[in-house]
């Protein structure tokens, strides 16, 4: 009996038993499925990411400065930044603190009160892509403070969609706002980054100089920093820059502060999650897993139901290599039908759900494009694992019946 035969004959046992057969696969079509769905969207997720890092720069970095606990970083100026930037204009372009403050907004006798209020430079807007360097949040209406509003202090704002929209009905250049009760003048207006504003969103923001800021908060204090190098090729030189000069600064305590390049970020949040990826992809693997014990099973149950059949075929001149064969096809067939069923399931599952949640974590991500459509990899690799899983769980079932004496075989009831 050749292959061809083998295979027309294991159709027909499972299309003799279809709902058996059907509950058979479940296990192997469950897994499958829940694999190629796994994979997608992780891909989607990873995709989104790249697209950020790739948006913001490679060449940003976010120095975080805690200081030691003992008020040592009350002496460490903004300017000391500056300075450390004009010392190294090989491998850095520029520094942009950033001040979270809380102060209250007002136009008129209207409160916003859950405005974010950011105090950064004019190195916060990145001209070649006319957008800020944290977020890619692009400038819609006017301008980007300049050098000169910082040097000066001018009272002046880039405000965010959501408070134009509300405090200015959408003609918000060259009005005023009033924070803290001091009167600014908005020179420029973001671009609407979510369908749906809010209060409190990213939206709703207003963006000054960060000696206004400091000013507001009555500190020196910095926490964060945000530096630019020339390059993404100098941008680790431009970290050791940075790390010396707070090394020396804060007597080698290296827990007084921490520098992160935008690649660095993008690489962690890729690793954790490729880890969370893989921790799913071995659950849906225990789904295949017990697919395949589900067909050893059932193939243990038709070597019982089929004995005589197997007894008449060895009296008639089969060997054992041509019994063990038929039954292992069978598994392997079973396992490949449901493995191709578990692919179609799960791609349309993929692009349901990545349309499904694509659009809102679009919004969330400033509008990366969020792709789960399932790889032809990850397909071949699950339908590869689905039939050997079938093939594998199929062998001792088929030794079995390959071992069967044809005389107790055929006297079997």
């Amino acid at each position: 009996m050749n292959y061809g035969q083998s295979f027309r004959l294991a159709i027909k046992a499972l299309a003799t038993s279809k709902m058996r057969s059907l509950l058979t696969m479940l296990g192997i079509i469950i897994g499958v499925a829940a694999v190629i769905i796994i994979l997608a969207l992780g891909n989607g997720l990873t995709g989104m990411v790249q697209q950020q890092v790739d948006k913001l720069g490679v060449n940003m970095m976010m120095t975080y400065v805690w200081g030691r606990g003992d008020g040592s970083t009350s002496t460490l100026d903004p300017q000391d930044m500056y300075d450390l930037v004009e010392e190294n204009p090989d491998v850095l372009s520029g520094v942009s603190p950033y001040v979270n403050a809380q102060a209250t907004v007002r136009k008129g006798d209207e409160k916003f009160d859950k405005t974010s209020l950011y105090g950064v430079s004019e190195v916060m807007f990145n001209n070649s892509t006319k957008g800020t360097i944290d977020g890619g949040e692009k400038l819609g209406q006017g301008r980007f403070l300049s050098w000169l509003d910082v040097e000066r202090r001018s009272q002046v704002c880039v405000i965010g969609s959501y408070l134009a929209e509300n405090a200015f009905g959408g003609d918000a250049l060259g009005q005023t706002l009033t924070i803290n009760g001091q009167a600014y003048t908005v020179i420029g207006v973001l671009e609407q980054i979510r369908e749906n504003m809010e209060g409190g969103g990213p939206d709703d923001q207003v963006y000054i100089p960060y000696e206004n800021a400091l000013e507001m908060l009555g500190t020196r204090n910095v926490t964060l920093y945000m530096f630019t190098s020339t390059s993404g090729e100098t941008a680790a030189a431009a970290r050791m820059v940075i790390d010396s000069m707070l090394l020396e600064y804060f007597d080698g305590d290296y827990d007084a502060f921490y520098t992160q390049t935008m690649a660095e970020q993008a690489e962690m949040i890729n690793l954790m999650m490729g880890v969370a990826m893989g921790v799913l992809v071995a659950i849906a693997a225990i789904s295949l897993l017990v697919g395949g014990i589900g067909i050893m099973n059932i193939m243990l149950v038709s070597v019982t139901e089929r004995t005589r059949e197997i007894g008449i075929r060895k009296s008639l001149g089969a060997k054992r290599r041509d019994i063990r064969r038929q039954f292992v096809i069978e598994a392997g067939t079973t396992s490949a039908i449901g493995g191709l069923l578990g692919i179609g399931l799960g791609c349309l599952l993929a692009m349901g759900l990545g349309a499904l949640f694509g659009g809102m974590l679009s919004a969330q991500m400033g509008g990366a494009v969020f792709n789960a459509t399932p790889t032809l990899g990850a397909i071949a690799i699950s339908f590869g694992v689905s039939v050997g899983i079938g093939v594998l769980f199929g062998y001792l079932p088929a030794n079995k019946a390959a071992k069967l004496n044809p005389i107790d075989a055929l006297r079997y009831d």
